[in-house]
């Protein structure tokens, strides 16, 4: 299931600074749509994943995923946000060192007391569509970094979150490897259709995103 973003009036400034990230910043993401996000460093692509997702707070303005407004000073219902709708993937794909690549995937199924037998299956069904099957029994230290890569797009699918949220999944890459993690990562989206934010810098990726916008 997929959800619609509206982002109104959004006022973010960080403690300290004397300009803000964010001075009335708004943006409309149907439901389902793949949106990539482009800009020079600095400019605030990261804030805006983090504030979506309920990991940081704004002064003004409003959040709302499928017409809920989200409540930043509210960490419960934050964490409860991220629970039901997020989906996080970034540059680094973070797997856990001492666990198997199953394992990983299996983590956040965990907190619902999982994963039972479909889950383990759906599980096993992300990996054979990132080309992984194979590699389910090994642990982060044994994997590419493409493969790492493919592991962190599929362990940010596991719960079926309404909202995909990638901070440059393929920027830590080669060209090629990077490439094939994309491929991999457009299918995901076609076959489970997230409303997704994808921060990039790489112009060519972004082309083939269905929107593209442009922080500055």
């Amino acid at each position: 299931m997929s959800l619609p973003l509206s982002i109104q009036d959004l006022h973010k400034t960080y403690a300290g600074s004397e300009h803000p990230v964010f001075d009335g910043f708004s943006l409309e993401v149907e439901a389902g749509a793949l949106c990539a996000v482009m800009g020079p460093s600095g400019v605030g692509k990261t804030t805006l994943l983090n504030c979506i997702a309920g990991l940081d707070h704004w002064e003004g303005g409003s959040i709302r995923v499928g017409g809920a407004a989200l409540a930043p000073s509210d960490r419960t219902a934050m964490s409860l946000h991220r629970r039901a709708n997020i989906g996080l993937a970034f540059q680094q794909p973070h797997l856990l060192p001492e666990f198997t690549l199953e394992e990983n995937l299996a983590l956040p199924l965990m907190l619902d007391g999982g994963p039972d037998a479909s889950q383990k299956a759906w599980i096993r069904d992300l990996l054979t569509v990132v080309g992984l099957a194979d590699l389910v029994e090994r642990f982060p230290n044994q994997l590419s970094g493409g493969q790492a890569a493919r592991g962190g797009l599929a362990r940010a699918l596991v719960r079926r979150p309404a909202l995909w949220l990638l901070d440059e999944p393929t920027g830590n890459l080669d060209p090629q490897t990077a490439e094939e993690v994309f491929g991999f990562l457009l299918r995901l989206h076609d076959e489970l259709k997230p409303t997704t934010l994808l921060v990039t810098h790489n112009p060519e990726l972004a082309a083939r995103c269905g929107r593209i916008v442009h922080l500055s």
